[in-house]
């Protein structure tokens, strides 16, 4: 197949360079986008008389079959091709000769493979966050559910204040939601046509550039040549986006992971979701969940490869940018995957709201209740805060709990006690007492799941 810059050069390219500077394994994943940006294109031409009207249909027409066959696998891509730009044309100019050759009339392949990039950038994030906010119903179902499940609430993984399951699963929930949110904002800056900036210096026929953006579904235009060609920003703060939701599938896959351990014993994973061991018939790995956990790392990399390989570019484009698709692709594809793991993972988990209670009760996760309790009775709380600290000393010594330490013990430690301390410390006071805004009350978790709710229908 014939290279789109042959002319220039007297003799054949090295196989071996051919190969090293061949990007069809990656780049034809855009052909869909490629073909609807070149038939926008044409368009435009043919409009502005750049090209005569009927070429322009015939392009057009042209392309929409080539578009067909490959949705239906009629035509394949050669993938002895540069790229899919020479691929598409190719293929174009063979089944119609000249006029073909007119498509790349006022574009070069560097506003073209920007062009490319960006529509299908577009579309894999619009895909994405339609299978994150799926995710986020999975959460807020399984909360909903589980929205009076007491459980110890940890702070350095040590047990702090009892919270509820539907409580603790809304966190994960929320932060799902700005990570949607920060999707949006990328796609919202990203959506504007380089096309047309040419090479690096727009071009000297007189273009429609708003046209064809319109056609593609555009906010506007890059409006400098040299950054329209040269930008991905847009990739970079994608990597980072996606770094963050990768971040926070990999914190709610550790506990999953420890949850679902013997130590802990909280939710057991569908049988669909885990995998046993070659020589240990007993057991059953968590291994969805540390292979979301493990792929973080992979996300990380490509936002750092992004990062390096634009950190020392002149302007305008360098080959170099050839890397930028692997990178930012790989990670689309990894956080696609995961969340189309992590979504049935969350909704057919088995909640063991007996072990929860169980590991709720100890720990003295009440004591914070205790002390509000003395505070409310007029003990200044850093006073009532050492009181208590000498309380749990005692049950520690004593080889109990607080609600099995008896009233006459507390009174040794402070007139203040009466015998209603006994309902005031108990877990369902202790959850349902904390009735503030986002706090860990039925009625507050409820409050919650409205705001998420909406959050996704709107």
């Amino acid at each position: 197949m014939e290279k789109l810059w042959a002319g220039r050069f007297s003799k054949e390219s090295d196989r071996a360079a051919d190969d090293f500077n061949s990007s069809i394994a990656v780049d034809s994943a855009m052909i869909r986008q490629d073909i609807k940006g070149s038939m926008a294109h044409a368009a435009m031409l043919g409009a502005k008389n750049i090209i005569p009207m009927a070429d322009a249909e015939k392009i057009i027409d042209t392309l929409a079959v080539i578009l067909a066959e490959i949705e239906d696998g009629s035509l394949e891509v050669d993938m002895g091709s540069e790229d899919v730009h020479t691929f598409v044309e190719s293929v174009l100019t063979e089944r119609i000769g000249d006029a073909g050759r007119k498509l790349h009339t006022a574009r070069s392949r560097n506003d073209q493979v920007a062009l490319d990039v960006r529509l299908y950038m577009r579309d894999a994030l619009g895909e994405l966050i339609g299978e994150i906010k799926s995710l986020v119903n999975a959460l807020a179902d399984k909360a909903e559910e589980q929205k009076a499940t007491i459980m110890p609430g940890y702070t350095h993984l040590q047990r702090a204040q009892p919270i509820t399951f539907g409580h603790h699963l809304l966190a994960y929930a929320f932060m799902l939601l700005r990570d949607i949110d920060r999707l949006q904002d990328v796609v919202k800056r990203m959506n504007y046509s380089p096309l047309g900036c040419c090479a690096l210096a727009g071009t000297t026929y007189d273009t429609d550039r708003r046209a064809v953006a319109e056609a593609l579904g555009f906010d506007g235009v890059v409006p400098n040549s040299l950054d329209g060609v040269s930008d991905r920003d847009f990739c970079v703060e994608a990597a980072s986006a996606l770094s963050i939701v990768m971040m926070h599938y990999s914190r709610l896959s550790e506990e999953i992971i420890l949850w679902s351990s013997w130590e802990f014993g909280f939710v057991e994973l569908d049988d669909a979701y885990t995998t046993g061991s070659s020589i240990m018939p007993q057991k059953k790995n968590s291994d969805m969940a540390e292979l979301i956990r493990g792929k973080s790392g992979r996300v990380y990399g490509n936002l750092f490869a992004l990062l390096t390989m634009l950190k020392g570019l002149p302007l305008a484009y360098n080959k170099d940018m050839q890397e930028d698709k692997e990178a930012i692709f790989d990670s689309l594809d990894t956080v696609s995957a995961c969340t189309t793991i992590m979504t049935p993972m969350i909704a057919t988990m088995r909640v063991k709201p007996e072990n929860m209670r169980k590991a709720a009760g100890g720990g003295f996760i009440n004591a914070t209740d205790l002390a509000d309790y003395l505070t409310k009775k007029g003990m200044p709380f850093r006073t009532a805060y050492k009181t208590v600290g000498g309380i749990v000393a005692l049950c520690i010594q004593k080889g109990v709990v607080l609600d099995e330490l008896s009233l006459d013990e507390y009174k040794k430690q402070s007139e203040l006690f009466e015998a209603d301390l006994y309902e005031a410390i108990s877990l369902e006071t202790c959850v349902n007492k904390r009735s503030s805004e986002g706090g860990t009350s039925v009625p507050s978790v409820e409050k919650q799941l409205k705001i998420v709710r909406a959050a996704l229908e709107a």
